[in-house]
Parts: C-alpha cells; sequence; structure tokens
C-alpha cells in the first residue's frame, strides 16, 4: 500500500486580502491528480485545513468536489480528510454519507465513540492491509471539560493530558483490531496540532489556536506503536521524526514562505517503511524585494526584463527619509506583469513607532502584534503577559470561526 500526505491546503484564501489565489489551488490540485496516478497512489490523507474559513465560497467548494472525484476515477480508492482549525466540522461532515459511496472518509471532529476515528483500509480483495487512527483537529469542548477558576498553568496540562489521552486510547482501539484480525498491518495517525519541532516562520499565516498552541505537545505524545503520523497545521514541510512529519501547506501562505520548497510525502508499505518527498512545482512566481532605492529600482528592471507575472513585496529600508514610496513604486512597475501586494518603509515603520498608534502602523501589524504593543505601553508585568495573550488568542480564533471574513 502507499499512501500520499498532504495538508493546509487553505482552499479561498487570499494574499493579504488583495490576490486570489484560485489559480494557483487548482494548478495544484491538477498537479496532485496526476501525481496521485503517476505514483499509483492507494490512500490520500489530507490532514486538515482544507478550506480557509468555516463557510468556504461556491468556487472553493466546487474545486474541492471535482478534485475528489478526479481522484477516484484515476484510481485512489481510498481518502481520508481530516478536520482542521480552519475548517467547520459541521460543514466537513455534512456530505460523508454520500463520499463515503466513494470511498471517501470525512472526520470533521471528535466524536464520542472514537471507533468513529478508525479506518480499515482494505485491497481490491476486501483484505484490510492498514488501520487509520483519523484524528481531527481537537477542539477543548470535544476533549476536555472547562473547570471554574482554573488558572493558565493548569488549563494549559489538562488540556495537553487530554490530547495525549485521546491518542493513547485510540492506539489501543486500532491496537486491539489489528490483533482481532490476526494480522501485522501498519497502524497510521493523523493529527492537526502544534508538535514541538515542527517549524514556523513569521508571516507563515497560521492561526494562532489555544490547542496545542498553549503549549506544544512532544512527539512522544503519539504511541510508538504508530508507524507514520500525518501532521497538518504548521505551513513548513517539516521531519519531527522519521515517521512524524508535517506535510506544510502546497503553495507559499506569505512572502517569507518564497524560498521554502513545498512538498508532500508519499509513504510505501511495501516491506519496510520508505517514505519518498514529492516536490511541489511553483505555481506562481514571488518575490520580496528589500533594499535602498537603487537596489529596489534594478531588481524591478530585471524582473519587467523577463515579461512574467511575478506578485512582488517592497522593502524599502535605505538610510534616506522616502515619503512617496508607493507612488514611485506603481511608476516602477508600470506596463508590466510585476503586481506589487505589500510594501513596507521601514524608515517611516519607525518613525511610527515612535509615536501614537496611526493606521499606517496597524496596516504593518496584524492583530496579536497590535496586542503585544498595548501590553507594552501599558507597562504589564510579564507574569500578566502571558495569561492575557492565551485569553486574547482565543477571543480572536472565536472571532475568526464564527465571523469569517
Amino acid at each position: 500500500m502507499k499512501l500520499l500526505h498532504t495538508s493546509d491546503w487553505h482552499l479561498g484564501r487570499t494574499l493579504y486580502s488583495k490576490k486570489e489565489r484560485h489559480d494557483e489551488h487548482a494548478a495544484f490540485l491538477e498537479w496532485l491528480v496526476g501525481t496521485i496516478e503517476g505514483q499509483k497512489i492507494d490512500l490520500l490523507i489530507v490532514a486538515g485545513d482544507v478550506f480557509n474559513t468555516p463557510s468556504p465560497s461556491s468556487a472553493s467548494q466546487k474545486m474541492y468536489y471535482e478534485f475528489l472525484v478526479k481522484a477516484t476515477q484515476i484510481g485512489c480508492n481510498n481518502i481520508i480528510i481530516i478536520g482542521g482549525n480552519h475548517d467547520s466540522p459541521s460543514f466537513l461532515n455534512a456530505p460523508k454519507e454520500v463520499l463515503s459511496m466513494l470511498n471517501i472518509t470525512v472526520v470533521g471532529n471528535a466524536t464520542d465513540d472514537i471507533n468513529e476515528e478508525i479506518i480499515e483500509i482494505k485491497d481490491s480483495d476486501g483484505k484490510t492491509k492498514l488501520l487509520v487512527c483519523a484524528v481531527p483537529f481537537l477542539r477543548e469542548r470535544d476533549i476536555s471539560k472547562f473547570l471554574e477558576q482554573e488558572n493558565y498553568a493548569d488549563r494549559t496540562e489538562r488540556i495537553n493530558e487530554s490530547i495525549k489521552n485521546h491518542y493513547e486510547q485510540i492506539a489501543q482501539v486500532a491496537e486491539n483490531k489489528r490483533c482481532e484480525l490476526g494480522m501485522n498491518i501498519p497502524i497510521i495517525a493523523t493529527g492537526h496540532l502544534s508538535v514541538l519541532g515542527g517549524k514556523r516562520d513569521t508571516d507563515d499565516g497560521v492561526r494562532e489556536t489555544y490547542i496545542g498552541n498553549i503549549q506544544a505537545i512532544s512527539s512522544d505524545t503519539f504511541p510508538k506503536m504508530f508507524d507514520y503520523v500525518a501532521l497538518g497545521h504548521y505551513h513548513i514541510p517539516s521531519v519531527i521524526k522519521h515517521h512524524i512529519r508535517y506535510s506544510g501547506s502546497p503553495i507559499p501562505m506569505g512572502f517569507a514562505e518564497i524560498n521554502q520548497q513545498k512538498c508532500v510525502y508519499v509513504v510505501d508499505f511495501h516491506n519496510e517503511i520508505d517514505i519518498q518527498t514529492i516536490e511541489i512545482p511553483v505555481f506562481q512566481k514571488m518575490e520580496s524585494i528589500r533594499g535602498d532605492k537603487k537596489h529596489i529600482e534594478n531588481r524591478i528592471a530585471e524582473l519587467k526584463e523577463t515579461n512574467s507575472s511575478v506578485w512582488v513585496e517592497v522593502v524599502y529600508d535605505g538610510d534616506e527619509v522616502f515619503h512617496n514610496l508607493s507612488d514611485w513604486v506603481s511608476e516602477l512597475v508600470e506596463n508590466s506583469e510585476i503586481e506589487i501586494l505589500k510594501l513596507q518603509n521601514i524608515q517611516n515603520l519607525n518613525k511610527v513607532l515612535t509615536q501614537t498608534d496611526t493606521t499606517e502602523l496597524l496596516d504593518n501589524l496584524d492583530v496579536f502584534e497590535v496586542f503585544d504593543t498595548m501590553l507594552e505601553k501599558n507597562d504589564i508585568s510579564e507574569a500578566q503577559r502571558e495569561e492575557l495573550r492565551a485569553s486574547y488568542k482565543e477571543i480572536v480564533d472565536s472571532i475568526q470561526i464564527n465571523n469569517p471574513l
């Protein structure tokens, strides 16, 4: 049996709320269909964050369902999709009965019956070849009870202990099932959460969530009987241990990721476990240009000569104060395929940071950086900051889930 591990598609996501990424996602999914066919994949695992919002657009939904149909038509006999923190469990689960007729299993959220997260993968003869512990993003309400007057440290410990218990319980149920089958078959697990060793970067688009972000869990949380753990949530491909991996997002979530090689993992269980990294092509050229006026001008001129579509971030960090940077850059890219999607004037930003908050400052900071700035300005003690940040993250996450953009 061969499985392909991918995650964090974030269908419907825009770049800095300015640029639609439909064409990139469509190109990726078309490439993925070809890869599944070429690699003769038996099982596809999508480890969460299929969509970017709980209420995806009709275009994103169409792309998703068309891909599932194509994947089954070219011979992928088993597909498992788990919910991520961006996904709506009810939305993902709604068509699960219909999709199950195509051997597509959806686990949008944890339920009271843990057996619903264990999937048998069978060959064409009906013989079980793999067991998958399809664990989705674990919301606090699904795995643990809220305790009144609980402090930050106690709550952290309770949540992480609940995550560990969930994996231990499902591993034991899977092991019992393997014994009943009387076959030494691999056991696979999934997860959508933060694990120590996973790679983060600024501007990577990972939404902070209370599960797994209060305190990233140890890789030892996953029982040793798991032969492979397919993780989602972090957008940078990461090898936690040889058999525990983040596949990362298929396209860059921001300019900080443009030099990363995006990939999927193909895991072959023919004899011993063999893990192959398959590189994903770049579907849209992006570039970050940082420097003084001369460097920016020269690099834009070079890009114009290519006559190709390029999305650009410009960061001006020259010594000279440059007040009309936006107009100047706009003139440079006239009559070209270059689009400026992000512009930062470090000189002006530094000046603003020494004054009162303004719209210009807010445009260059995310919601968490603004909150940190307010903590600093109000001389909040470090002991209080940690708990306030955690509470603030919960509020922001709740707003984003209940009021998607």
